[in-house]
């Protein structure tokens, strides 16, 4: 009997904190997601990274040994000296001088890369103006941006999402949620070939040093919004058609994280996914709903009948004058 009563008082307590169970659980295993990715990554990574190390150690001894007039300390101030000049996207190799990091369409494809938040970090600001200017000018186009692009995705979703769904839907008389659901899926499947699979071929023939994978990688790193920086098109030497490619890549972009925002808020649409959320959610208490509820009731209503009230007073006021004659009319008429 006692047991019964605990598991259904421990029932009970789990249905009253059902939300916050969940999302508990959603804490815990984002947590251990990251750990997961962690160990992964170094599991992976360290290994390269050691060679690359023991690599670089042996050329660089090597080097030493070679031009013994040169010592090792003035080596590393001109290494590093280049390696800062690397990270502002300065090369000074004699195939990447051709390249310049900052006419108009460079600036453009840095621009929107800003943006959108992607920021692949191959070209920074080097002065202390363009520092200051890149902050302000972040400050209201990232906003601005996430405004342009929810008007655009807003528009474009009527069209590609909520009416091809409810024309099959009513027309063909199929249910609401397969339909939408089927719909998610071709969706998913034109946005992935279209903005992952055909660019990424592309990619991999304009780039000499890329092949299918790293074309790939690029684009998903690119339309997630990640932007690593490790690979970034038009940086090659002698590229052909160079301006009109980056404004090419720029505008792959653009359409691509709409793309990408299109198909994600088609999925989020989906009824399955809303109930899924909905668990993590802290749901609104109807009590106190309904207290709000009849508050505003109550205040509305006293406001009325503090109206009818002043409404009533001032046709008082007003009757004493009527009043005032009715009598003195009915006493004349009863006297003749």
């Amino acid at each position: 009997m006692l047991q019964s009563l605990a598991g259904s008082s421990c029932v009970r307590l789990v249905e009253q904190h059902r939300s916050a169970w969940c999302f508990a659980l959603l804490v815990l295993g984002y947590l251990l997601y990251l750990v997961f990715g962690a160990v992964v990554f170094s599991s992976v990574e360290l290994p390269y990274e050691d060679l690359l190390r023991q690599e670089l150690g042996k050329l660089k001894q090597r080097f030493l040994e070679e031009h013994a007039c040169l010592s090792e300390q003035q080596l590393e101030q001109f290494l590093m000296r280049v390696l800062e000049a690397s990270n502002y996207g300065v090369s000074v190799l004699s195939n990447a001088s051709g390249n310049w990091n900052w006419d108009f369409t460079s600036s453009l494809f840095f621009a929107s890369t800003v943006l959108s938040t992607t920021g692949y970090g191959h070209t920074v600001p080097l002065s202390d103006g363009g520092k200051a200017f890149c902050i302000i000018y972040s400050v209201i186009g990232i906003p601005f941006t996430l405004l342009f692009l929810t008007a655009v995705v807003q528009r474009i979703i009527v069209h590609v999402t909520r009416r091809p769904v409810l024309y099959f839907h009513i027309r063909w008389g199929f249910s609401k949620q397969v339909v939408a659901i089927i719909h998610a899926m071709v969706l998913g499947f034109i946005a992935v070939s279209c903005f992952f699979l055909i660019p990424a071929a592309i990619f991999s023939v304009l780039e000499d040093d890329w092949n299918f994978l790293e074309s790939f990688y690029f684009c998903f790193i690119s339309l997630s919004t990640i932007g690593l920086g490790d690979y970034v098109p038009g940086e090659g030497y002698n590229q052909k058609f160079r301006e009109l490619y980056k404004i090419g890549i720029t505008c792959y972009l653009l359409l691509g994280l709409i793309a990408m925002l299109v198909v994600l808020e088609t999925f989020c649409e989906l009824h399955e996914l809303k109930k899924f959320r909905k668990l993590f959610y802290v749901k609104k208490d109807k009590e106190e709903d309904q207290v709000h509820i009849m508050e505003h009731d109550q205040l509305s209503f006293s406001s009325i009948s503090d109206q009818a009230a002043s409404m009533k007073d001032d046709q008082k006021a007003n009757e004493p004058f009527v009043n005032s004659q009715s009598p003195t009319s009915n006493d004349s008429s009863l006297n003749n």
